[in-house]
């Protein structure tokens, strides 16, 4: 079997709950989920070429992320496409870790109806984030319902009830999932000793009866029903249990291990439908964003702006700047993938605009204007907070202001989504020295600093966290500062070296340029800074030498210099001399870089491992999983932890295969640190190239350790509770509690917690949306802890999704008005053209949009007279294209079919829309996977 073992390592006991995600010969749920992903995305690329006309070339098998984004023609989106993989399988993954003991989450004792009440009411709210670009909650809800789903066909008899297609109802509330099996009713005798093949009662498997196993880990406490079947496997106390045994298709070795293939292949054809279903209502371009695969670089442009009375030069400049960008990169590989705006005024924030139109931004940025405000400070952190918890995450922010902060409380807040979401923040503070608009005396205005140096220190710390810079000019030096976001807009962007100094020191850094690095940059903020660089060759160069042939070019405008370097291959020097504050970044432009995440060891009833959703605890052992992405052929040669002082806590490597690593790390830094990974990529050592890349993110660590879990889903109007837990490992006493929102909806929250050392003490937030909050937004709350004194804190972040309440989960209809054709034996010189109605029904939400999902015809809509839940649609078509298929959609994202033909002067009218049909991507799914594992088995 190919080591797709991203994420392996998160590894339960034989016998735990789900497909396994030990690697071996068996398929997981890392394999089942990433195959669906990469095959469906496949053939979106392939619908979306032949619509446009263009030509689409299939990548190799076994697919990649990189080679299906190449074949996509997002070459540039293999990292986020790569990300977005991850993030659902995690997801996925994480189900076994936290809701282990569940039996609704794995169609465990025959709880069917709870189980696909978790995937339907997840699947809408996929689908409704989806409808507000919420990708990345859209992701979030997908990984957690394809567990169960992919389950049913492993813990469930239906393929021991000879079924060849997935359970279609499992995605619709309103059919029969089938018929399962009465409380009272015996499903299985006792094994055969170790062989379980026949265990399931011959009256079960002739009468069609659903069942699955029931499921325990207590001995002397678990039990089940009298003549049920158990899951089965050694940590299962049940199949003790008259009768013995079990039915789980987990694995080769599982109970019923010889349908192990056949479940597998069912569990990849089913997620793959759900894709599908989610694809029709979203679309194919949306679709594909929310799989991490966009035109362009794949990164947003996002600016922050305060927009108070003497911020109209600034926003003339971003005008400016966007402009320029969407004039020269529309089109090419660096073009934003989306525009997202906050606007910030006292005393308001937002609201948030995001589109991926570039006429449409420039207009919005058209209508933006300078006005109000009434003292000197502004809540731009609010406007940043609102940033960081909408924007993609691994974004370039730019705030502009030229005031301090008012809501300064929410500092920590802001650095525990910059560490969350690895964004990078840049903050152009404009007019150290204006004319202020607000104080008057004797109606003469005065001139003098709206910002002190002790008031920019807090967006200096925040940028510093974030790996950005502060850049403090006059309003004069705008249009030359903004340069930066033309350059920071550009694709495939890594950070070689990020480095800070307060105080100012003289320090010497060191940084490899590599072969497929490009564009090699440096950035430096501070004042009266000498900078010396050292090329591999041994050449030396100052940065106010315009005569060297190291930098090819340089710029200073306010506190910011910046140096382009000439591209030489190997490990460069730079010298810092001031005694000033500094930083220092270096960049380029490369495909080879890396994701990571701290993981803790799970404490379940099961062994594995789980991703951080907090700072990794201080002073102990911690791990760490590193995926590359650019290169199939690269790998991770060191990690480690880099202290502010320059300290290195260097970790153990062990590959997990397909470019992913897990990293031991002894020690976990008890102050600041940055990621830094070291690897080679080649086929031999000497043609190889060595490469360098940190996160430009700086982490923290902690002695507190707070959880707080929610997969529900927040209803408008209803409160919403969200218990946590606080813990210390240092000293106890009355810990601070802070709970904010980026929705600013109204909540409750304990203000403190008294804890003592080595106890955990509890709390709940309650969150209450008004009841006009549109369905498919979120919202993400931070719960922080913070120690006494201020000396140490932890965070929790949480997306929670917003759905309304739904009554309709029907699928909108197709009523035929007339199909009417002159086809002849001569096809190309004759026509065809048909007119539907299409409606959602009396108790439907009306209809959202029809498309065109086969045929090469010509499809008009329009809304029906007087009726506006009615939509009227005309096909025209030559007689040589004789069959359409239309794609209907309703307002809630159910899905149906309609399909049409003439051939040979019969009509055909057939409507898919409550008809069960699989799609050739299904089939394709089974038949591929099931060569795929044969070979891998060496079965011929």
């Amino acid at each position: 079997m190919s080591s797709l073992g991203l994420l392996c390592f998160l590894l339960l006991h034989t016998g735990a709950q789900g497909f396994g995600i030990l690697p071996g010969e068996s398929l997981n749920h890392l394999e089942i989920t990433e195959r669906a992903i990469l095959n469906t995305a496949v053939q979106v690329c392939r619908a979306l070429a032949q619509a446009e006309g263009t030509d689409f070339t299939p990548p190799a098998q076994p697919f990649t992320a990189g080679a299906v984004a190449a074949a996509c023609g997002a070459p540039k989106s293999a990292k986020s496409f790569r990300k977005a993989i991850r993030f659902i399988t995690l997801m996925n993954i994480r189900v076994d870790i936290r809701h282990a003991l569940n039996a609704s989450f794995h169609f465990d004792e025959e709880m069917f109806v709870q189980g696909r009440k978790i995937i339907t009411e997840g699947k809408m709210a996929v689908k409704a984030s989806n409808k507000q670009q919420n990708y990345e909650a859209a992701r979030q809800k997908l990984g957690e319902i394809f567990h169960p789903l992919q389950d049913f066909y492993s813990h469930s008899n239906w393929v021991e009830l000879g079924n060849k297609q997935p359970n279609s109802n499992l995605i619709r509330s309103d059919t029969s999932i089938g018929n399962i099996a009465e409380e009272s009713r015996a499903t299985c005798r006792n094994c055969d000793g170790d062989d379980c093949r026949n265990n399931i009662l011959e009256d079960i498997i002739r009468e069609g009866v659903l069942t699955s196993g029931y499921f325990g880990i207590v001995p002397l406490v678990s039990t089940k029903p009298k003549g049920k079947c158990s899951h089965g496997g050694a940590v299962d106390q049940t199949s003790t249990i008259e009768p013995k045994g079990g039915i789980n298709k987990d694995s080769f070795d599982a109970s019923h291990g010889h349908l192990h293939t056949d479940a597998a292949n069912m569990a990849i054809a089913a997620t793959s439908g759900l894709l599908e279903d989610i694809r029709g209502d979203a679309g194919d371009r949306p679709f594909l964003e929310m799989i991490g695969i966009s035109k362009g670089s794949s990164k947003a442009l996002c600016f922050v702006i305060d927009t108070t009375q003497s911020m109209s030069d600034d926003i003339a400049a971003v005008r400016d700047v966007t402009s320029l960008i969407i004039n020269s990169e529309v089109g090419t590989e660096d073009e934003p993938a989306a525009y997202i705006l906050v606007p910030f005024n006292d005393p308001d924030v937002g609201p948030l605009i995001k589109t991926t139109d570039p006429k449409a931004f420039k207009d919005i940025l058209d209508t933006l204007s300078a006005s109000g405000g009434g003292d000197e400070e502004e809540l731009s952190l609010s406007g940043l907070q609102l940033a960081l918890s909408s924007a993609p995450s691994n974004s370039e922010i730019f705030l502009f202001t030229d005031a301090p902060a008012k809501d300064k409380d929410l500092k920590s807040t802001v650095i525990a989504l910059i560490e969350r979401t690895q964004s990078v923040v840049n903050f152009m503070i404009s007019g150290s020295t204006v004319v202020n608009r607000r104080r008057r005396r004797d109606d003469q205005q005065q001139k003098h600093s709206r910002i002190s140096s002790s008031e920019a220190q807090l967006y200096r710390d925040l940028s510093q966290a974030s790996g950005g810079q502060t850049i403090e000019i006059a309003k004069s030096e705008l249009p030359a500062a903004v340069s930066i976001i033309i350059e920071s807009s550009r694709s495939s962007l890594v950070t070689l070296l990020q480095v800070a100094r307060n105080p100012g020191k003289t320090d010497d850094f060191f940084f490899i340029v590599d072969e497929t690095v490009t564009n090699p940059t440096v950035y430096i903020t501070g004042r009266s800074v000498t900078v010396t660089l050292t090329s591999p060759s041994g050449e030396s160069q100052q940065s106010s030498d315009t005569t060297g042939s190291l930098i090819t070019s340089s710029q200073s405008v306010g506190n910011l210099m910046t140096l382009r370097i000439k591209k030489e291959a190997g490990r460069w020097q730079i010298k810092m001399v001031s005694t000033n504050a500094y930083t220092l970044k270096v960049i380029g432009q490369s495909s080879i870089d890396f994701l990571f995440d701290f993981v803790e060891a799970s404490q379940g009833p099961f062994q594995g491992f789980d991703a951080l959703e907090t700072r990794p605890r201080a002073g102990v052992n911690g791990s760490l999983l590193v995926s590359l992405t650019g290169s199939d052929t690269a790998k991770v040669t060191e990690v480690a932890l880099v202290e502010s002082s320059g300290s290195e806590i260097k970790g153990v490597v062990e590959s997990q295969g397909s470019g992913t690593f897990l990293v031991h790390i002894d020690r976990i830094p008890t102050v600041e640190f940055v990621v830094r990974v070291k690897g080679e990529d080649g086929v031999s050592p000497r043609a190889s190239i060595v490469f360098q890349r940190q996160t430009s993110t700086t982490f923290r660590s902690s002695n507190l350790t707070i959880t707080a879990n929610s997969n529900s889903i927040l209803t408008p109007g209803t409160p919403f509770s969200v218990p946590f837990s606080v813990m210390t490992n240092g000293t106890g006493g009355n810990f601070t509690i802070r709970a904010n929102n980026n929705k600013l909806f109204h909540s409750t929250s304990p203000t403190s917690l008294l804890l003592e050392a080595g106890k955990s003490a509890n709390g709940t937030v309650t969150l209450l949306a008004p009841l006009n909050t549109p369905s498919g937004t979120d919202v993400t709350l931070t719960i922080e802890a913070e120690a006494p004194g201020g000396k140490d804190t932890n965070y929790v972040v949480l997306r929670i999704p917003i759905i309304n309440t739904v009554t309709d989960f029907t699928q909108p209809v197709c009523e035929l008005l007339s199909l009417q054709s002159n086809c002849t034996e001569n096809c190309s010189l004759t026509s065809w053209e048909l007119f539907v109605r299409v409606t959602d029904g009396v108790e439907g939400t009306g209809v959202s949009n029809v498309s065109l999902k086969k045929g090469n015809g010509t499809l008009n809509t329009s809304l029906a007279a007087g009726n506006e839940n009615i939509t009227m649609v005309s096909y025209f078509s030559s007689c040589c294209s004789p069959e359409m298929e239309l794609r209907v959609v309703d307002r809630v994202g159910n899905v149906g079919t309609c399909s049409y033909s003439f051939r040979g002067g019969s009509q055909a009218a057939l409507s898919f829309s409550t008809k069960v049909t699989q799609s050739p991507l299904l089939c394709l799914s089974i038949v591929v996977l099931g060569l795929h594992l044969l070979t891998e088995l060496g079965i011929q």
